[in-house]
This record gives C-alpha cells, sequence and structure tokens, in this order.
C-alpha cells in the first residue's frame, strides 16, 4: 500500500519536472521565434521598404531599356 502510494507520488514528480522542462523549452524557443520576427519587422523591413522605392525610382528615371546590346545578347543567349 506504502510502495505504490510512493510510485504514484514518484511518477507524479517525474512527470512534473519532465513537463517543466518541456514547457520552459517551448517558452525559450517562442520566445526567440518572437524576438527574430519583430527585429525583422522593425529593423530589417523598414530598409527593404527604402532601398525597393529607390529602386523603382531609379528605374522610372533610367527608363524601362536600361541594358546595353551585349547584355541583352548574352540573356538571350547569341
Amino acid at each position: 500500500m506504502i510502495g505504490t502510494l510512493l510510485t504514484f507520488f514518484a511518477v507524479g514528480l517525474l512527470t512534473l519536472i519532465v513537463a517543466g522542462v518541456v514547457l520552459s523549452i517551448v517558452g525559450v524557443v517562442f520566445s526567440l521565434t518572437f524576438g527574430l520576427a519583430m527585429f525583422l519587422l522593425t529593423k530589417v523591413a523598414p530598409i527593404l521598404l527604402v532601398g525597393w522605392i529607390v529602386l523603382k525610382v531609379v528605374e522610372k528615371v533610367r527608363g524601362k531599356n536600361s541594358l546595353s546590346s551585349a547584355d541583352r545578347k548574352w540573356l538571350e543567349g547569341e
């Protein structure tokens, strides 16, 4: 009787320890993922957006046909 109770106690304690470790690992992974996403959205995305806008403005100023004839021949494979 006592042995059975001690077994249940040990299994319950082990389950709580394992569940705590698993939840802490999941929390760390979620925190790192959220931090990386926030870094990309607040630091990298604005720089990419500004670069894209600059490229579009430069493309409009230069015109559509900014490739040289040698580049055009190389792209067409002649």
